[in-house]
């Protein structure tokens, strides 16, 4: 079965700082193959090519409309549906959320209202076939810390943000997001400079280019209304 529990933040914050004081490098950058996603609605699955070694990603954009009408998903990506392309591909991940299912608080929502009453049965059941399968699900958050530790120790990390929230230092001139409403926005966490605190990530949304966050904007992004702060920690 699919692990399912909940942890403390705190835990994971505790193990990342004694990682940090002499086990892992004070930078990192993992060298990704950037994909600028196409549409309004695909950032998700660009953050997956961004993943994909060479041939699968050959494989994926090849039969791209032909995977895409399999999972189901149509023009609505949710990060259960991410889960199960990396799992066609064999890439080794673990989903984080707040929530198993779709979150029953997001009815009314502006940005949700209209996918939930489109998506919510599909999503729900891709769950539950997702945990009887043994998929590596957990119910919980963690730490800009932990998710250092993760990228100094395992790999990158795609994660769902608020895009109206979501700042790069290099883009200041040219905010991709202009909107001050909720929008989904999938990234992937590529790098991290423990001495500046900033955290490196490759936005779909912008041309090949690695933008840069300070912590603190990261997670005002990642852990806003709207994200369950979905995380799949990739392993490498």
């Amino acid at each position: 079965m699919a692990t399912i529990a909940n942890k403390t933040q705190s835990q994971d914050t505790s193990m990342a700082q004694t990682s940090s004081a002499g086990a892992i490098p004070e930078c990192k950058e993992f060298l990704l193959n950037h994909f600028q996603q196409r549409s309004d609605w695909d950032c998700g699955l660009s953050c997956i090519l961004m993943i994909l070694p060479r041939n699968h990603r050959e494989h994926f954009l090849r039969d791209f409309e032909r995977i895409c009408a399999e999972n189901g998903f149509g023009r609505s990506t949710w990060t259960i549906d991410l889960c199960f392309i990396l799992r066609q591909f064999n890439i080794s991940f673990r989903f984080l959320t707040r929530t198993i299912g779709v979150n029953p608080d997001y009815r009314g929502h502006s940005y949700y209202d209209k996918i939930i009453s489109k998506d919510e049965e599909r999503v729900n059941k891709k769950f539950e076939i997702a945990i009887k399968d043994g998929m590596d699900i957990e119910k919980r958050t963690i730490s800009i810390d932990a998710l250092i530790q993760h990228m100094a120790l395992n790999g990158p990390v795609i994660i769902l943000t608020n895009a109206a929230l979501l700042y790069c230092d290099m883009c200041k001139k040219d905010p991709f997001f202009r909107s001050k409403r909720y929008s989904g926005h999938y990234v992937v966490l590529c790098g991290y400079d423990l001495n500046k605190r900033k955290i490196k990530y490759r936005n779909p949304a912008k041309e090949n280019h690695i933008c840069v966050a300070s912590y603190e904007l990261m997670d005002k992004a990642r852990m806003a209304y709207g994200t369950d702060e979905d995380i799949i920690l990739i392993y490498l």
